[in-house]
């Protein structure tokens, strides 16, 4: 699974793949940036934050599996094009409504639900491209890489958004946002893959069935459940819903002007994940198992459950940092174990069903931490899910440990 530092970069197709993924992921956080910022303005709506993560997530729930599924069966270039274009819908979208002022909450509710679609043709597909642009040799640098563009583009769409705010207002500024999904709607026709995954499968896709039987598949290896239960464990709980909350801590830290307050802690985040992923790359020696990525999933909710609790900007800027690095740290390292793991027939229903847990149970983060913080306040229900989520934890770990144990003794 070892691969040299920075191994990925070393691939043409790859580097152009990683600028065209920060650019794009660049224009989702700039969106983000811009319709949360407006719709909190306009709405004051705790309620509709918490819908913004549902309608995000709820769609990789769905179809994360079935999306996986085409994958293994259609190019997964063209699916990924076709999650560009709806990004680009949605921007505009917004652009239009708030240049006519005429935003309405059902508008809104509908544009996060095209938001959400987008992405989660998007995700799947670009990690089986990743396979094929580099191989199983790179994957781990490529899929750390990538995690580092994600997190990137969140660094940068922040402060991109706030000049494009300050520069052309939030409806021209959002406009503009539809350009930087080009690129890597552009690079897709021109994308290598792999003879295996430019030629059509006879596999059907089937929904629901194909969730059961790509759970029963999974079962007998115990590195694919424990990660994929992480992942969804994770999800459910937090998840990102604390980004849609952010406005709402801004507020409640009152350190200055709220806006700028809001970009910094979201930066916070993100910076903190670049640096684990430059960290992890450049020093390549921190072993990928099980009981590593939990224990950094460990970290991670108690960097939140301190956040939720702190009232000092300063020390919550800290925190935010640290939640950044053991986030891209254990994503990274459970995705990574999942793609290498899985049977090459089935990856993209394997990887598609590690995304379902990992990106659509973030939908219920939007009720234990959106929907209950408008009952109980944002702090509360942060504070609560993050400690809720430290005793699932705890009990993977205990799985996990007891596992490796068997196969220890079984190996002896």
């Amino acid at each position: 699974m070892a691969s040299s530092s920075f191994a990925a970069m070393k691939s043409r197709p790859y580097r152009a793949q990683f600028i065209a993924y920060v650019l794009a992921m660049m224009a989702d956080n700039v969106e983000h940036v811009i319709s949360y910022w407006v719709v909190f303005q306009k709405f004051h709506s705790p309620a509709l934050a918490g819908f913004a993560v549902l309608s995000h997530w709820l769609p990789f729930l769905l179809f994360s599996v079935a999306v996986g599924g085409l994958a293994d069966r259609f190019d997964p270039r063209r699916i990924i094009q076709c999650g560009m274009l709806l990004f680009i819908v949605a921007s505009a979208g917004w652009g239009i409504f708030f240049i006519t002022d005429t935003l309405q909450m059902w508008h809104a509710m509908l544009l996060l639900v095209i938001h959400g679609c987008a992405g989660v043709l998007w995700q799947t597909p670009n990690q089986l491209l990743l396979y094929d642009i580099v191989g199983p040799a790179d994957l781990p640098s490529a899929v750390r890489l990538n995690a580092m563009a994600r997190y990137l583009g969140i660094l940068v769409g922040p402060a991109a958004g706030g000049v494009i705010m300050l520069a052309l207002g939030p409806s021209h500024g959002i406009i503009l946002n539809t350009l930087f999904y080009l690129p890597m709607l552009l690079w897709l026709f021109w994308a290598p893959i792999s003879a295996q995954g430019a030629v059509a499968k006879r596999l059907a896709v089937r929904g629901l069935s194909d969730i059961v039987q790509t759970i029963r598949v999974i079962g007998p290896y115990p590195v694919l459940i424990s990660m994929t239960l992480l992942a969804g464990l994770t999800s459910f709980m937090i998840g990102n819903a604390y980004h849609a909350q952010m406005p709402g801590f801004a507020v409640d830290l009152g350190h200055g002007d709220p806006g700028v307050a809001y970009s910094v802690l979201l930066a916070a985040d993100a910076a903190g994940a670049l640096l684990a992923g430059i960290a992890l790359e450049a020093w390549g020696r921190l072993r990928a198992t099980p009981q590593t990525a939990i224990v950094l999933a460990i970290l991670w909710a108690l960097s939140l459950l301190a956040f939720a609790s702190v009232r000092i900007y300063s020390l919550a800027i800290a925190l935010l940092f640290a939640a950044g690095f053991f986030e891209l740290s254990f994503n990274t390292m459970a995705q990574t174990m999942v793609q290498l793991n899985a049977a090459a027939d089935i990856r993209g229903r394997v990887v598609g069903l590690f995304n379902m847990a990992g990106l659509g149970m973030r939908a219920f983060s939007g009720i234990t931490v959106g929907l209950f913080g408008a009952a109980i306040g944002i702090h509360w229900s942060l504070a609560l899910s993050a400690a809720v989520l430290l005793a699932f934890l705890f009990v993977l770990l205990r799985r996990a440990n007891a596992q490796a144990g068997r196969t220890r003794v079984s190996g002896g």
